[in-house]
């Protein structure tokens, strides 16, 4: 499944839950047939999926749920992450052999004790995993632990697995540039940072985006226009995005919320249950209801 360079529109899977906050698998194979339905390009696991929040068990369920589902028909990446070097490498392994054809992970945050946030424990921990495994790595640059594209470059040419990176560390876009600029000739870029970039990092020679997985159909077209020249069309087409994230930004844990909430309405997940710790959706009217407006204008929109 990776024979060919990965790029295009990668959502990142949200992880459904039954009301009990148990994983709802029947739920999670109908995203992934969704998501492929409408033409994405490859799949992804990671911190938008609430992974951090899953058991070992849990992430290593998930993965094959996934992988079955998607039968090789479009790439599966499942980050990896982890606060240790050795558990970055089980978590890597268990991946691999539960289906996976890529990884990605984000540097460990130091946590005020030194050595793995530095740039010789980043390479380290990267060297680590690409010795462990025999799949395509991704380095995932974001807020917390940012890679400069000049590691960026390093951490590529001495890792063989290590292949593409995420940029999504504010800002995204002149990020995107520098990432395409100083290490593009080893390393394909992503952005990320739920789509609400995009056209600035197509603009600046992103090969592929990781964004939200609510809004599949939107992505894809989006990445057909500006392909095809079209930008004032794609331009278009991302105020969808631009709505949903605006009212996504008014709550907290609302990422979570009001895309799974996008996508229960949908009816391909059962529930929007959020795991916790999360704030709870607002007791609030009036946000509700301009949630439920922008959910209303996007399902009018894409039936």
């Amino acid at each position: 499944m990776t024979s060919q360079p990965m790029r295009g529109v990668y959502p990142i899977l949200q992880t459904p839950f039954d009301a009990q906050g148990r994983l709802d698998e029947e739920s999670l194979q109908r995203l992934v047939e969704y998501e492929i339905q409408a033409g994405v390009h490859g799949l992804g696991v990671a911190l938008g999926s609430e992974c951090f929040r899953l058991s070992e068990a849990e992430r290593n369920r998930m993965t094959r749920l996934i992988a079955d589902q998607a039968r090789g028909r479009v790439p599966v990446v499942i980050n990896t992450s982890a606060t240790g070097t050795d558990l970055a490498v089980l978590y890597s392994q268990q991946a691999q052999d539960h289906g996976a054809d890529a990884l990605m992970l984000t540097p460990p945050i130091p946590l005020g004790m030194g050595g793995a946030g530095s740039p010789d424990g980043i390479r380290a921990y990267f060297r680590a995993v690409s010795e462990a495994v025999s799949i395509p790595i991704f380095i995932q640059s974001q807020g917390a632990s940012p890679v400069a594209p000049t590691l960026a470059k390093q951490i590529a040419a001495e890792c063989q697995h290590v292949r593409y990176i995420k940029e999504e560390a504010p800002p995204a876009p002149p990020r995107i540039a520098d990432a395409v600029a100083v290490a593009g000739d080893a390393l394909t870029v992503f952005g990320g940072a739920g789509g609400s970039y995009l056209i600035e990092e197509l603009r600046r020679g992103s090969q592929g985006t990781m964004p939200g997985c609510s809004q599949p159909e939107v992505f894809v077209r989006i990445w057909d226009r500006f392909h095809a020249g079209d930008e004032a069309g794609a331009i278009a087409l991302h105020a969808y995005v631009q709505r949903l994230a605006r009212v996504s930004g008014l709550m907290r844990d609302g990422f979570f919320h009001v895309h799974k909430e996008l996508l229960r309405q949908r009816g391909i997940i059962a529930t929007a249950y959020v795991r916790q710790p999360a704030a709870p959706f607002p007791d609030d009217p009036l946000l509700r209801r301009e949630v439920q407006e922008v959910i209303d204008e996007y399902l009018a929109a894409f039936a």
